[in-house]
């Protein structure tokens, strides 16, 4: 609807409204994260965050094909894309399962786990993960294995 307001060729009083109503939000906005220090820290934390999730991308991405899109025809590129597409959320989904099994480990042995530090961690991580290698997947093995793989301590090497 707001599209719409706007994209029309003589501006209604709604329609100019609803722009300086985004002006007064928008500047709301930037002097909220001028004045908040904590504020600030919040949104780049959120920031860092979706720029690990580009990183993870990029890097499943240049391992495959060196980081170009080597397919000539749209459709291709698009099952390129959501190639890629699946195998982040694979690894995102295997991290963010296992983030829980550590997470509830160490709140076992620990307490309570400080909710200023979980706003820190992100399952798009990558330490785990060769992109570079060769992979078998014994079919067999898996369907025969119940519940999860079990954790690496703190001092195991990778």
């Amino acid at each position: 609807m707001v599209s719409k307001l706007h994209a029309s060729s003589r501006r209604s009083a709604l329609a100019q409204a609803l722009v300086e109503y985004g002006k007064l939000q928008r500047t709301i906005y930037a002097l909220r994260y001028l004045a908040d220090e904590a504020y600030r820290r919040r949104i780049t934390r959120q920031l860092n965050k979706g720029e690990s999730l580009h990183s993870l991308r990029r890097d499943l991405f240049f391992a495959h094909d060196e980081g170009t899109v080597r397919r000539r025809h749209q459709e291709q590129q698009t099952e390129q894309a959501l190639c890629l597409s699946l195998v982040t959320n694979a690894i995102i989904t295997w991290n963010t399962a296992y983030l829980e099994l550590a997470l509830e480990r160490l709140s076992q042995r620990c307490g309570r786990v400080d909710p200023d530090l979980l706003a820190h961690i992100s399952p798009a991580l990558m330490e785990h993960i060769n992109p570079y290698g060769t992979y078998e997947f014994p079919v067999e093995a898996e369907y025969a294995r119940t519940g999860y793989r079990p954790l690496r301590s703190p001092s195991d090497t990778v």
